[in-house]
């Protein structure tokens, strides 16, 4: 990071914008600026010499470079060509655009200061149109940003450190507002007509996916203690209280309330049992109302 764009963030830091603002303007991601103002602030202060200082003194003491590697242009232009065609087919049989692939992976084995427009347009032999569009598709997944070029006008495009878990966090939300959507469907066909049946089908697959993929930010301990609760709720075979179940598991009430907390915000844990509220601080167990279709469930019954 330059002095500039530290004297920029000082500046708009003084006029109360948010971190997320900041990078817009800077082109970098959020995180970059929260962890530049974090290491690099006076006591009760940002400021931009202090942490162009700062910085500069960091670089100073840390160990010598390892031997530069080699650069994208020094590398065989054939060999670097061909993993890039090979990787852009492998992404293109995903869904993603042939020629998207193409700049996706270019900027993926570019060095870390990443590629200009025009540096894509020679590499890859395309129309500037062509790489125009393909970041604008790539900046919408949010994975690709947007960096100033030191020296010229021109921006580069960077796959940067956060790009694989914003690329995460969107497909849980995607897959969650599919399964909604499915939802909404059941309820506008009916949930015994073809059409009904087979939202019911996507929207149980997309729930799963969404929640197998967000249920990676519990922690070891906090799946435990889930399924402890679950287990006691189980033997019970009643509803409990809160305070009952943090009694009965020799437990403070607030590490009872965390497992139940983490139940209710990664359903996956129960499944095919759900946790269900029944009265004050009280608490039960049901089997989910997704596991079976309605078919099914009027099947049993009979």
């Amino acid at each position: 990071m330059t002095h500039e764009d530290r004297r920029r963030i000082a500046a708009w830091l003084a006029e109360g914008l948010g971190y997320a603002e900041i990078g817009r303007r800077l082109g970098r991601s959020t995180s970059t600026i929260s962890r530049e103002v974090a290491r690099n602030s006076a006591p009760g202060d940002y400021a931009a010499d202090h942490a162009q200082r700062v910085s500069g003194d960091r670089a100073r003491r840390r160990k010598p470079a390892r031997p530069a590697e080699p650069t994208a242009d020094e590398r065989p232009a054939d060999v670097v060509r061909g993993f890039v065609e090979q990787f852009a087919t492998l992404l293109a049989a995903t869904g993603l655009p042939r020629m998207t692939s193409r700049v996706f992976v270019c900027l993926l084995t570019a060095d870390a200061d990443g590629l200009t427009a025009a540096d894509l347009v020679r590499r890859l032999q395309v129309s500037p149109a062509s790489v125009s569009n393909s970041i604008g598709y790539l900046e919408a997944m949010e994975l690709v940003a947007r960096h100033p070029n030191p020296g010229g006008r021109r921006e580069r495009y960077v796959i940067d450190d956060d790009t694989w878990l914003r690329a995460w966090q969107a497909d849980t939300g995607a897959h969650s507002k599919i399964a909604t959507a499915a939802q909404r469907g059941i309820e506008i066909f009916g949930a015994d007509t073809t059409a009904g049946t087979r939202l019911g089908a996507m929207g149980r697959f997309f729930a799963w996916l969404s929640e197998q993929m967000s249920g990676s930010t519990l922690t070891e301990c906090a799946v435990y203690d889930a399924l402890t609760v679950l287990a006691a709720l189980v033997h019970a075979d009643r509803p409990l209280t809160l305070g009952t179940l943090a009694t009965a598991l020799g437990w403070p009430e607030g590490r009872a309330t965390a497992a139940l907390d983490a139940i209710r915000r990664q359903p996956a844990i129960a499944d095919p049992l759900a946790l269900r509220t029944v009265g004050p601080r009280t608490y039960t167990l049901i089997t989910r109302p997704d596991r079976l279709s309605p078919a099914q469930c009027k099947a049993l019954h009979q």
